[in-house]
């Protein structure tokens, strides 16, 4: 220090021992740097307050001139402007390398200024904040050539003060625009004695330097030291800037309105509005970015932010970054580094009191801080605000919920909202329309802490509000404001423990539409996730049939338009409390005429899928399970990646990853990371929790990027990636850099695939050179290389098998990949294959995965199936069906509990895995035949196990099952008189059986390949078969005689038969494009007409045999007269092949359906084009109808069109509207077959459940 002043302070102990707090200006000095807190206590330790002042002079004087000059701005700031006079004289000047760390490069000269205005020096750890800073600099310029007011404005602790201080540090700013100096002055909360005292303090300093003489006096009123300064301001410093930090109140802004330039930090954005002047503001953010944060944390504790432990990360989160509560604890971890984990839960147990003060901060402690923003309410709005306790972290919350919460009119509501805004006591989001208003995580935190005991009554009165203004009926869905009650109406209700009402709500159909259709089925599934402990409480099993309902039928809700929810539910099983509600509510709209269908077989047919997600519009070409098994992230066509939760499919995350397709994805090992690759050649590393990009890494791969993986444990994080380059197709990333680390070389074709070895050793990779290769990690060599493709024997050198994955067995000693058809076991050690696992030859394997913790083995396959296999006996244990498409993708979870799988079909599959390990049942196929006989329905069809079943029943109870037959059963028949079903199988045998007993009456040989059809006659004596080898025949079962009717040179499909009291004619299709007819009694070909240049696909007479309608695959379809056998009329317009056709019962009307899934009805008058049904939108499938319309029946009255394609409609025939939609399990429906009544419909779908479909009749249960 300076002798001079060390001098001067010698001179002045006594006096200054005699008057000064040392505990008050400590803590500024601290705050400055010039003080550390061993010497605060040592000072503090002293029993006197006259002992604690001549300590801490006796430390100053063996400091430097930083410390003198810090202990001035102290007494000044602290309203001892007279001691501070007795310092004055003697301030020293800085050294240049004094003035280098004390201003961090801010000139002597600007350094001088704000040091006698009284400016407080940089805080000891300051991170700098320039977009904020440059904001606040670009307003003040704006006082360059006039007077005005800046105001810096924010909530507690946003660091409005520090930024303050820091913006005025600027040489250009000052000499451009605030040569005359900056005058600073701590306002704060104060009565009108305690602004005097200030405003003398100000006076003070600004007539330092005169001449002593009556003008010296102190004011003795605010309204004589608002003159004074007043006239010192604008004759002493007319281009000076005043700033009031921390103003309150508008009546002692009032006492600054002196026409200067003032900068003014508040916590209330409206203050200025009280002054006369030009005004700007700056809003302050509430928090900091992590990255600044944790920098902050950093520079207290003296390390590094990458190396801070995992607390700091959550601390920062805790508190959104709040600049205040990151600053106190820091500089209580500078004193206690080993208690982030302690500072995390008092932050977290909301124990604000345990922060406290470490600062020159106004308040001991967070909480001080907090509630000295409330009281400056009136007592009616510190009630209100009150109420916000019950509002949810990082909610926003539209006015008109508060306007019920308070029962106020809106613009009142909008009033008290503007009050808590303009304090900064509540935040605007202004990019909404109506604004949305949400709370600083930490003031809800201090508001629930301090009305914990009132918490419970509080979201009562939300909920009795609630109820009163919406008098039982739910909120209109179509208002935007709505959406708050939809969401949060349950979490009121658990918080209030209003149980009863709870059930009421989440056990109501009603409920789940609503919500369904405004926010998507997941939050409903995680509604009764996280108040199932609630709802078991009144019913577990009621609780659990709306949750499974929503998980199997989410994908639906998600569909536009809407689909209807109470046919939806028809599906339930009948003791499920969701299809009780959904056939009360179909009863009483069928009584008014809508069309509902019961599906009364429902509890044969299980679903083993837990839920069903449609996460992506185009196909999900890879999805994973976080490490700890609670996230799933997809990935796709549509270029975004997207997280949800694994038990509701609820979206916690998505973002539009990459400019073209995204093929993969890869969480990091601790799960705060993520992984995407994708055909842009790109890879890029994704923050998990914020969704951001974290690094995008360097461009060295020159063709699409197949696949990301990360290594399984933390020990050493490493990212691999393979890609269809030809020669540097693998290589190794480190995270933390943007270039690759190692580049594994071997594979001179595209690599599909790699993984590592469980313990990370091994890095296994699948290419399309039909090899599997496992390479050293360390070394990144080569290791192994096993030729997969030599087990192909018929494999030759040019069309290798290409190896599309491969997976690693939990104890890694096997490895285990997939090439073609086929699975490989190979040991890992030997190279030896140990097993070989064969699917269907008509599939390829897309994936495979093992289990984590057992010998199962998931596999997709091309035929939209998942099967599971034990790898170790090399048996199928079991198939999941449910897919509609391509299955791309197969994982287990981290435990194996789960599994999912990722498809075409734009959904995500989690199945149970011991539920579908433990699944035996066999699955029918859809060559099926139906007999309605007055209320009975039975069913002929072949199953899974190539078994013939005949099921009879509204129930579809098994009648009859027979043994396994050697070749697979094609079609099926059943007699009129139900006592005789026949089969065609693929060598063309056709087989009667008798029902019930399943003996076998007759075998008929004569085709010589696969039977596609087969028909009894009305009599039952007569079976007419069609096949593969071009011929019809004509058989007399009985006895074996057959007639053979050869004309056809294509495959015959099916054929109609024709039957009227003076002859038996058949027509028959074929895929030459012919329709024959043809005489059954002496099977003569009576007509050959060549109807269209491609396949004819069907065929149908009208009632009156009067016309014959054909289509085919040349996208045209054609009416003909039966009389005079020549083309009708030619129907154009469909845009792909139209696959079925059906006249309308009174022969006015034909129905056309193609395989885009459009139907069209014509005029059988003219030809014209009546309507085209479901021309709306198309489905996830890209069809308007799920896939092709494979079958279409109009009802007796001709006013209603049934179709199947990927599900089921009913149209109105003469609007074309669809009336009703029924969605199967399965997709690609074949026929459907329907009562003469046209109120039973039978089908089967794809992957085998049978549908015996009953409309509902009006009525009460």
């Amino acid at each position: 220090m300076e002798e001079r002043a060390r001098s001067c302070l010698l001179r002045s102990k006594a006096t200054l021992e005699q008057d000064i707090k040392a505990s008050y200006l400590m803590d500024h000095m601290v705050s400055d740097g010039v003080l550390t807190n061993d010497e605060e206590a040592r000072v503090l330790s002293k029993p006197t307050r006259k002992e604690q002042a001549a300590a801490l002079l006796e430390v100053l004087l063996r400091k430097d001139n930083r410390a003198y000059i810090s202990f001035y701005n102290a007494l000044i700031r602290e309203s001892y402007g007279d001691l501070a006079n007795l310092l004055h004289s003697d301030l020293p000047l800085l050294s240049p390398e004094g003035e280098r760390s004390f201003a961090d490069g801010v000139s002597h000269s600007v350094q001088a200024i704000l040091s006698e205005g009284g400016v407080p020096q940089r805080p000891v750890v300051f991170v700098n904040r320039p977009t904020l800073l440059n904001l606040i600099r670009e307003k003040l310029y704006r006082l360059k050539n006039t007077t005005g007011w800046v105001t810096v404005f924010g909530m507690a602790g946003s660091g409005k003060s520090v930024m303050a201080a820091e913006a005025v540090r600027d040489h250009a700013l000052i000499k451009e625009c605030f040569p005359g100096g900056v005058h600073w002055l701590s306002v704060g909360q104060c009565e009108r004695a305690d602004l005097l005292v200030r405003m003398q303090s100000l006076c003070f300093r600004l007539e330092q330097g005169q001449s002593l003489d009556a003008s010296q006096r102190p004011p003795c009123s605010v309204e004589e030291a608002k003159e004074r300064m007043r006239f010192l301001m604008l004759r002493r410093f007319p281009r000076s800037l005043l700033i009031l930090d921390d103003v309150w109140d508008s009546s002692t802004l009032r006492s600054f309105d002196i026409q200067s330039r003032v900068l003014l930090t508040t916590r209330n954005r409206g203050l200025a509005d009280s002054v006369s002047g030009t005004r700007f503001e700056v809003p302050v953010e509430s928090g900091l970015d992590e990255e600044k944060a944790l920098e902050i944390l950093a520079l207290y504790v003296n390390g590094k932010p990458q190396k801070l432990p995992e607390q700091a990360r959550s601390i920062v989160s805790e508190c959104k970054g709040s600049p205040l509560v990151v600053s106190l604890i820091g500089a209580l971890l500078r004193e206690f580094p080993d208690r982030w984990s302690y500072y995390l839960r008092q932050l977290q147990k909301k124990q604000f009191k345990r922060i406290r003060k470490s600062s020159s901060y106004d308040y001991d402690a967070l909480d001080q801080a907090m509630d000295a923003s409330l009281q400056v309410l009136e007592p009616e709005h510190q009630d209100l605000y009150r109420d916000l306790s019950i509002m949810q972290k990082d909610v926003k919350v539209p006015a008109k919920v508060l306007l019920v919460l308070w029962g106020l009119e809106l613009e009142e509501v909008e009033d008290v909202l503007q009050e808590f805004v303009n304090k900064s006591l509540l935040f605007r989001d202004c990019n909404q329309r109506p604004y949305h208003y949400y709370l600083h995580d930490l003031q809800l935190d201090f508001l629930i802490e301090q009305n914990r005991d009132q918490i419970a009554e509080l979201h009562k009165k939300m909920v009795r509000q609630y109820q009163q203004f919406y008098n039982e009926r739910p909120p209109n869905s179509g208002d935007i404001d709505s959406l708050y009650w939809y969401r949060f109406l349950p979490y009121h209700m658990a918080k209030a423990g209003l149980s009863k009402e709870l059930y009421s709500l989440m056990f109501s159909l009603d409920w789940v539409k609503e919500k369904a259709q405004i926010m998507g089925s997941a939050h409903l599934i995680n509604d009764y996730v996280e108040y199932g402990e609630i709802l078991d409480k009144e019913n577990s099993e009621v609780r659990l049939q709306f949750q499974e309902f929503l998980s199997l039928n989410g994908h639906h809700l998600e569909q536009r338009p809407f689909p209807d929810v109470v046919q939806l539910a028809l599906s339930q099983s009948a003791r499920s409390e969701v299809y009780r509600q959904a056939l009360m509510h179909a009863q009483k709209r069928a009584s008014r005429g809508q069309l509902y269908l019961d599906w009364v077989n429902t509890n044969n047919e299980d679903s083993l899928s837990r839920l069903v997600m449609h996460p992506h519009q185009g196909s999900v070409y890879y999805a994973c399970f976080s490490k700890d098994g609670s996230k799933i992230a997809s990935c796709g066509a549509n270029k975004a990646l997207r997280l949800f939760k694994t038990t509701s499919g609820e979206k916690l995350l998505e973002l539009q990853a990459h400019d073209e397709d995204v093929l993969c994805c890869a969480f990091s090992p601790d799960d705060r990371y993520i992984a995407t690759c994708s055909s842009d050649r790109k890879v890029k590393l994704w923050s998990v929790e914020r969704g951001t990009l974290i690094r995008e890494f360097a461009e060295e791969h020159e063709e699409q990027i197949n696949h990301c993986q990360f290594t399984n444990t933390r020990q050493r994080v490493l990212l691999a990636t393979c890609s269809n380059d030809t020669f540097t197709n693998t290589k190794l990333w480190n995270p933390n850099k943007s270039t690759s680390q190692n580049t594994m070389f071997g594979h001179m074709e595209p690599v599909n695939h790699c993984c590592f070895s469980p313990n990370d050793t091994y890095l296994a990779t699948s290419s399309s050179d039909g090899t599997l290769k496992l390479f050293e990690v360390q070394s990144a060599n080569e290791w192994k290389s096993i030729d997969v493709n030599s087990f192909f024997p018929e494999s030759d050198d040019e069309i290798k098998a290409i190896v599309k994955c491969s997976t690693w067995s939990a104890d890694g000693l096997r490895i285990i990949c997939a090439a073609r058809n086929a699975v490989f076991v190979f040991d890992v050690e030997t190279s030896d294959m140990l097993l070989e696992m064969k699917t269907s030859r008509l599939s390829t394997v897309q994936y495979c995965h093992a289990c984590p913790n057992s010998s199962l083995l998931a596999v997709a396959l091309s035929h939209y199936t998942v099967e599971l296999w034990n790898f170790e006996t090399s048996k199928k244990k079991a198939e999941c069906n449910g897919h509609l498409s391509w299955v791309h993708c197969v994982q287990f979870s981290p435990d194996g509990s789960l599994l999912l799988s990722s498809s075409d079909d734009q959904t995500i599959r989690l199945w149970e895995t011991d539920r579908v390990h433990t699944s035996s049942a066999a699955a029918l196929k859809r060559d099926s035949d139906v007999l309605f006989s007055q209320s009975d329905v039975t069913i002929v069809a072949p199953d899974s196990r190539n078994r013939l079943q005949v099921r009879t029943g509204s129930t579809g109870a098994v009648l009859f099952e027979s043994e396994e037959f050697p070749p697979r059963i094609r079609c099926t028949c059943i007699s009129r008189n139900a006592t005789f079903v026949a089969l065609g199988t693929e060598d063309g045998t056709v087989q009667v059986l008798e029902v019930p007993s399943g003996k076998t009456s007759l075998k008929l040989t004569g085709h010589t390949r696969t039977v596609h059809h087969c028909q009894f006659t009305d009599d039952g004596e007569t079976l007419i078969t069609s096949s593969e080898d071009t011929t019809v025949r004509v058989w007399k079962w009985r006895t074996g005689d057959c007639l053979v009717l050869v004309g056809h040179t294509e495959p015959v499909r099916k054929f109609h038969l024709l039957s009227n009291s003076s002859s038996h004619h058949l027509f028959s299709w074929s895929f030459d494009g012919t329709v024959k007819v043809w005489d059954l009694n002496g099977g003569q070909m009576l007509h050959n007409l060549e109807c269209h240049k491609g396949a004819v696909l069907s065929c149908d007479v009208s009632s009156d045999g009067c016309l014959f309608a054909t289509t085919s695959a040349d996208r045209t379809a054609k009416v003909w007269s039966s009389a005079l056998w020549e083309m009708t009329f030619l129907l154009t317009g469909h845009t792909d092949c139209v696959r079925s056709c059906r006249f309308s019962w009174d022969s006015k009307r034909l129905a056309t359906g193609d395989d885009n899934g459009e139907i069209r009805l014509w005029s059988m008058l003219d030809g014209s084009l009546l309507k085209i049904c479901s021309r709306d939108t198309k489905d996830s499938m890209d069809s308007f109808h799920g896939g092709w319309v494979s079958d279409l029946h109009f009802s007796p009255d001709n006013r209603i069109l049934v179709s199947t394609g990927g599900y089921i409609k009913w149209w109105s025939a003469e609007t074309g509207e669809a009336l009703q939609t029924f969605y199967t399990m399965g997709a690609n429906l074949k026929k459907i077959h329907v009562s003469p009544d046209f109120t039973t419909f039978v089908t089967v779908d794809g992957i085998g459940h049978l549908y015996v479909l009953k409309k509902v009749e009006g009525g009460s249960l």
